[in-house]
């Protein structure tokens, strides 16, 4: 008798022990799926914090771009007389400046006025070669180079090596060494320098060239223009 009860009382204490165990492992196992479940509502959070910034940034974007839209028509309206403005200034620039080079840019400028009238090129695109001509204007103060061509010289027409650096001075001198000049800029007129200046222009033109390395050499700089 006292083994049938000793027996039923180790079996109801296995039992007992077997609910605890399992009741722990379910509640151990139940708390790592709340803590993962959390993890992911914060990583949703965050996720869903982005995702409204990035609408906010979108909402905003596509508000300035109904605001572009809206003054398409006014810009439209104002660009015309804006390159109209642009490409006579141009034009007087060129007159007014040295005369380098002077056929090239006139021809440069009645292609891009030409351009400007036709109703087959777009705005963007006359506005993008109204900027190119005026940067290619403002290069050639940064630069120096040369180019050949005609000048007249005490009533013929000569052919001469022209050097020009950037904006400061405009030298030419003829192939056979004869003439050697420079442009005035106050009295707007080509002067003829002296022999003792010959050789340093002749240099400065062999250099230009890349026919020999470029070396410190004197030139003579007309004073700058009086406006």
């Amino acid at each position: 008798m006292r083994s049938i009860l000793g027996a039923a009382l180790a079996i109801f204490a296995l039992a007992g022990a077997t609910a605890l165990n399992a009741q722990q492992s379910a509640s151990t196992g139940a708390f790592a799926e709340y803590e993962a479940l959390l993890k992911e509502i914060a990583g949703l959070q965050v996720y869903n914090q982005l995702v409204q910034q990035q609408i906010e940034n979108q909402q905003r974007s596509l508000e300035e771009l109904r605001v572009a839209i809206e003054g398409v028509p006014d810009l439209e309206r104002q660009l015309p007389p804006l390159l109209t403005r642009m490409i006579d200034s141009l034009a007087r620039f060129i007159e007014l400046d040295m005369p380098f080079e002077s056929d090239v840019r006139r021809e440069s400028l009645a292609r891009l006025q030409e351009i400007v009238l036709r109703s087959d090129v777009n705005d963007a695109e006359k506005f993008r070669r109204v900027l190119e001509a005026w940067e290619i204007e403002n290069e050639y103060g940064n630069t120096f180079g040369f180019y050949q061509g005609q000048l007249e010289i005490d009533g013929a027409p000569r052919e001469v090596d022209f050097l020009r650096i950037g904006r400061i001075a405009l030298l030419y001198q003829t192939p056979d060494l004869e003439y050697t000049g420079a442009w005035d800029h106050q009295a707007g007129e080509w002067v003829q320098l002296s022999s003792a200046q010959r050789n340093s222009v002749r240099e400065a033109l062999r250099m230009a060239r890349n026919q020999i390395a470029p070396a410190m050499v004197l030139l003579p700089v007309p004073p700058p223009r009086e406006d």
